[in-house]
């Protein structure tokens, strides 16, 4: 294959890498954001702690697997990232950390204070990661403030209206697939409570997704590429469907359903803003001449050959070692025989 072809590949399968990472941790972060307002007592806590232990650390997997990708694939593009996104992704690195300590440590001790913090480090870990992933690829669809000398930018100027919406968004849908995962996984009271917020959830993702499309419409270049080639539309419209569908599978208690569908929802989201880029990975919203495209960041030839027959053992054997921990684990967790996390 030649090196514009095996480039266009991995760009591919660096949008892929990453939606399946947001699909998948997704609802773990959002069981972390809902663990103080879906718990009432300890029974509960390690019921739904249990529901989400034996999936989230393959779950981050992905998250490692984006980051090696983008190195070894696009090391320009992971050396710019790094550099003008550092103090967000610092701070979802801390997410990480507070967020695995809180999961880990909340039931090693019987003091109010211990609990208290640790539950508190879980949820604010877990709001940490959605909301900061969600304004920095919102920040990338919309362009970043690069230009000849470099990026003009920081923290602050990434919390723009647009980039909150995205944070908003990923708080929302993340919130609404955790809620439907722990409804699919867990009975009694838990359930009852998730399949009512799931309920609220719902709403609101519709509402927050029809404002971030039309603001992606109107603030970003995203959909030029539809425009140029209206079969794409498919795709941002199959996602939006995906996330109303949820709503009457939901009310009808089809909980596995309505979790696929977010699922699906939230993988569209992100294909369409990647489908979008193409073929820039971090673009100037200065002058698209100073863009970097997926051509000017790839790795050499042999490089990019290498990766893809790894990739073409690796990822079917990640794939199916997540298939059967979801297998082994299926059952739902009761209040009773609920173990917490180990």
């Amino acid at each position: 294959m030649a090196h514009e072809t095996l480039a266009i590949i991995w760009f591919g399968l660096w949008g892929l890498i990453w939606a399946v990472y947001f699909m998948l941790d997704g609802y773990s972060l959002g069981t972390g954001m809902l663990f103080p307002f879906i718990t009432k007592n300890e029974r509960e806590e390690r019921q739904l702690q249990e529901a989400i232990g034996p999936f989230w650390g393959s779950n981050e997997v992905w998250l490692i697997t984006a980051g090696g990708a983008t190195f070894a694939a696009f090391p320009l593009t992971y050396a710019l990232m790094f550099s003008y996104l550092y103090t967000p992704l610092f701070l979802v690195l801390f997410g990480l950390f507070y967020r695995a300590a809180g999961l880990e440590f909340m039931h090693k001790h019987s003091t109010a204070r211990w609990r208290a913090f640790w539950k508190g480090s879980f949820f604010a870990g877990s709001l940490v990661i959605a909301l900061i992933f969600g304004i920095a690829f919102a920040n990338i669809f919309r362009g970043l403030p690069v230009d000849e000398t470099g990026y003009h930018g920081n923290l602050l100027t990434l919390l723009n209206p647009y980039g909150l919406l995205g944070g908003v968004l990923f708080l929302s849908l993340f919130l609404l697939s955790g809620s439907l995962w722990t409804a699919f996984k867990t009975d009694g009271a838990v359930r009852q409570r998730a399949i009512g917020l799931g309920k609220g959830l719902w709403l609101v993702s519709v509402a927050v997704v029809a404002m971030f499309d039309v603001a992606t419409a109107n603030q970003t270049p995203i959909f030029d590429n539809y425009t140029e080639h209206p079969a794409l539309w498919l795709i941002p419209a199959l996602s939006i469907g995906a996330v109303i569908a949820v709503g009457p599978l939901l009310r009808s208690e089809r909980l596995g359903a309505a979790f696929a569908a977010v699922s699906l929802g939230i993988i569209g989201i992100m294909a369409t803003g990647f489908i979008g880029l193409f073929p820039n990975m971090l673009p100037s919203r200065l002058d698209p001449a100073f863009s970097v495209t997926l051509f000017d960041a790839a790795a050499s030839e042999l490089n990019l050959k290498i990766m893809f027959f790894i990739a073409l053992v690796a990822v079917p054997v990640v794939i199916a070692y997540q298939i059967w921990i979801y297998r082994i684990f299926k059952d739902k967790i009761t209040s009773k025989n609920a173990q917490g996390y180990h």
